[in-house]
């Protein structure tokens, strides 16, 4: 019996030929010949195998009467493109085909009796929901589009795999319920639709062996191996891989792309500054033909001159298709005699180039004569853009890790600390320069009082999101313009699919963007639809929407990222507000009593302060530092969020701040860390601050859903009641000065995973503040009031 390809299937398959032996009919009725054939003769072997019309039962049917069947299909397989054409008669996704033409004999006579003929990544589920759609749209009159890209992998004879995308031609195929067939109602296809993963929902709906599928199929493959490997290329590359799996990548791909297993790879990186190259990249070193048994060479001794102005200097590629008539030409040519030695017969030399600058040479090889020549290397094209990219990100990654190392060791420290940094450094010199071993120590500081605050840009996330959909969602709408008068034409193939997956797409970013939404729609758009944009046979009033379209793609100027630039540009502005106004004052400070400062810019700005003896032994601290250094902190916060009110009637987007100090007591240790190049805090006792300072910016207020931070004001976050009696003097002090309003709350913060008992004041921001309008604000003037406050 015909066997499907999976167990389960809706239909009973009845291989048929009853529509073209119709259509054979008719044409008897009209002529006797066709095609060059007796068509009454033919009908009358046909009538003697009434299973061709009936439905074949046996695949032996099939090898029995195999040359009547291509004498039947004639009309569909011309003689004249037997040899192009990869084309068979089939039931759609199943293992049976049969009938092939030359071209598709030779691809499977090459594969080998042990090959399968599966469809890549085609499994029950996908098989039988397409079954269930043929179904509906044949008897129900729904359009579902339930198709995507069908691929076969099949090795060639040089064991190089070839891939094929697969297309069916279902003319020749009816679909008929039996009693078994459910009566499917609207409401049964919305609830189909809706539930594509439930397998089991569909199989209810469409029981097995429930319809009959009669007729026949035409599967044709087309030969996609040079575009499935650029595409499996740029996915392989966007992965971490080191230097020596990228290489077999590559060595995969390019056999792919050339059609010859014999292929290998090398890589020689260019040292411009040194006048070398090497064998070193990321790390490790990686397979060179030009270096094989060195990690490095000059320039000069690798290269002759010819051959390196035409590489480095002109960026040009160098293929030679036989290497050893070139040896014989130029004996004296040392780089074409070890390479003629390695074995190698045929080459390219491609230098890759970033910005005009040579980052080094790709170097395909083989060891037969002619696999290389100055034709093909022109396929290098169609690879080397996502090559260079990939190379230059991964040798900046590495040039990254080798300023990383340079820094923990050799690194320049805030001005309040380097005076210990240096000491320790000065030890170690003196002690190795008397020939003794020194251990340099780690960098710690005892007893000083952390100070820390943020201001951080409201709902950033959701403004960065709204700006990418709002986009993306113009980017499509303008594609849906250009491609429906297309579709209409017929000027570009599979645009009716384009426009439903562009439909779907902008329905899904609707209910909201997620991470690898702009990934994903990018993708589509440079894999299947530009493509066809440019490559496909349109007319030149159409060409020059075409044109402005991808002009618009510009990530600099183009329209489609307008919202995104102006997102960025808000936000690039205001943290530079934030941190303008941040270290300026944070200079002035300083000449009051020395701390440790650091300042991290995210969506808003952070900052450490740490201040105490252990931090300016020489500068003779007492606690009215401390006070000062807080008052500081606290009018530096209300200055950036006035500064940033002011600022938002001139940005792109109206973006809002909200502030958060803590205040903690206690002192704390804290101590260098050499491998992440900040300080820490020291010790299990001092944790609980570090706790509360990742926690408390997202905390709320005991017993609601309010969040402690809010637009318009400054939260004060503390434990202890001298802690709230100091701030209020602050803010009492700040009230006087104009820099914050009369708005005073106070409130326990909820209890976080460790922390409990924080309480908070939150106090409003003048954003109308005369002083600062008329420019007159004094630090200054405000510090003269901190002796009249009570002493804690």
């Amino acid at each position: 019996m015909l066997l499907p390809q999976f167990f389960d299937n809706p239909f009973q398959v009845r291989l048929s030929f009853h529509k073209i032996i119709e259509r054979l009919e008719y044409i008897a009725t009209i002529q006797s010949h066709y095609f060059g054939m007796d068509v009454k003769a033919l009908l009358a072997e046909i009538n003697a195998v009434p299973e061709l019309r009936d439905g074949i039962e046996d695949i032996s049917q099939i090898k029995d009467n195999a040359g009547l069947i291509s004498r039947m299909l004639s009309e569909l397989f011309p003689a004249p493109l037997n040899l192009n054409e990869i084309k068979a008669v089939t039931i759609p996704y199943q293992g049976l085909t049969f009938n092939y033409t030359e071209r598709f004999r030779r691809i499977i006579d090459d594969a080998g009796i042990a090959f399968d003929m599966a469809i890549r990544d085609f499994d029950e589920h996908q098989f039988y929901v397409g079954s269930c759609c043929l179904i509906l749209n044949q008897l129900y009159g729904t359009s579902v589009d339930f198709s995507k890209p069908l691929f076969y992998d099949i090795p060639a004879a040089n064991g190089v795999m070839k891939h094929y995308r697969i297309t069916y031609n279902a003319d020749f195929m009816e679909v008929v319920p039996t009693e078994r067939a459910v009566k499917i109602t609207e409401q049964d296809i919305s609830l189909l639709l809706d539930n594509y993963d439930d397998l089991a929902l569909w199989k209810s709906k469409f029981p097995a062996d429930s319809y009959i599928l009669k007729g026949f199929a035409l599967v044709t493959l087309f030969d996609v191996t040079t575009e499935n490997a650029v595409s499996a290329l740029k996915t392989d590359l966007l992965a971490n891989a080191d230097a020596p799996e990228l290489q077999h990548t590559l060595e995969t791909v390019f056999r792919s792309i050339f059609r010859s297993p014999d292929i290998r790879v090398g890589f020689t990186s260019f040292q411009k500054d040194e006048g070398k190259f090497s064998t070193l990249i990321m790390g490790r070193r990686v397979q060179s033909f030009l270096l094989p048994d060195k990690d490095e060479d000059s320039c000069g001794k690798v290269f002759s001159k010819d051959t390196y102005d035409k590489l480095i200097k002109q960026k040009d590629n160098i293929a030679l298709s036989d290497l050893s008539e070139f040896v014989r030409q130029n004996p004296d040519n040392y780089t074409a005699a070890q390479l003629y030695a390695q074995g190698i017969r045929s080459l390219i030399l491609a230098p890759l180039v970033k910005d005009g600058l040579p980052m080094g040479i790709v170097e395909l090889v083989s060891s037969k004569i002619s696999e290389f020549n100055s034709v093909n290397v022109h396929k290098l094209e169609i690879v080397m853009p996502f090559l260079v990219d990939t190379v230059d990100r991964k040798i900046t990654d590495f040039q990254n890790k080798i300023e990383a190392v340079i820094q923990n060791n050799y690194t320049t420290m805030h001005p309040s600390v380097n005076w210990k940094f240096r000491r320790e450094a000065k030890n170690y010199i003196i002690n190795a320069n008397l020939g003794l071993a020194y251990a340099l120590k780690e960098i710690r500081f005892k007893h000083v009082y952390p100070l820390y605050g943020e201001v951080d840009i409201k709902n950033s996330s959701i403004t960065r999101n709204l700006s990418v959909k709002n986009d993306l969602k113009n980017q499509l709408d303008a594609l849906m313009l250009l491609l429906e008068p297309l579709r209409q034409t017929g000027q570009i193939i599979l645009a009716e699919q384009s426009l439903y997956d562009l439909r779907e797409f902008i329905d899904d970013l609707e209910s909201g963007i997620k991470a690898d939404t702009e990934q994903n729609i990018q993708h589509y758009l440079e894999i299947h639809l530009y493509p066809l944009l440019k490559e496909g046979d349109i007319s030149d009033e159409r060409t020059a929407g075409i044109d402005d379209y991808f002009n618009q793609t510009d990530e600099a100027t183009g329209a489609f990222y307008l919202n995104r630039r102006n997102y960025e540009k808000t936000l690039a502005l205001v943290n530079e507000k934030l941190v303008s106004i941040l270290d300026g004052r944070q200079a002035e400070i300083q000449a009051f009593f020395p701390h440790y400062y650091e300042r991290f810019k995210t969506d808003g700005v952070e900052h450490n302060l740490y201040i105490g003896t252990a931090i300016s032994p020489e500068a003779g601290f007492e606690m009215t530092d401390l006070h000062r250094l807080r008052l500081w902190q606290l009018m530096v916060t209300a200055e950036m969020e006035i500064e940033q009110h002011r600022l938002k009637d001139i940005l792109p987007y109206h973006l809002d701040v909200t502030s958060l100090i803590l205040v903690f007591s206690n002192t704390i240790a804290i101590r260098f860390r050499m491998d992440e190049k900040h300080f820490d805090i020291d010790g299990a006792y001092n944790i609980r601050y570090e706790v509360i300072k990742k926690r408390i910016d997202k905390a709320h207020i005991k017993g609601t859903y309010e969040r402690i931070t809010r637009e318009g004001t400054i939260t004060v976050v503390y434990s202890k009641a001298g802690e709230e009696a100091e701030y209020r003097g602050y803010i009492k002090v700040m009230q006087s000065a104009g820099l914050l309003t009369d708005s005073l709350e106070h409130f326990d913060v909820e209890d976080l995973q460790g922390v409990s008992g924080l309480k908070a004041l939150r106090v409003g921001v003048s954003y109308n503040s005369q002083s600062f309008m008329s420019g007159s604000f004094s630090y200054e003037q405000v510090y003269k009031h901190l002796d009249s406050l009570p002493a804690n």
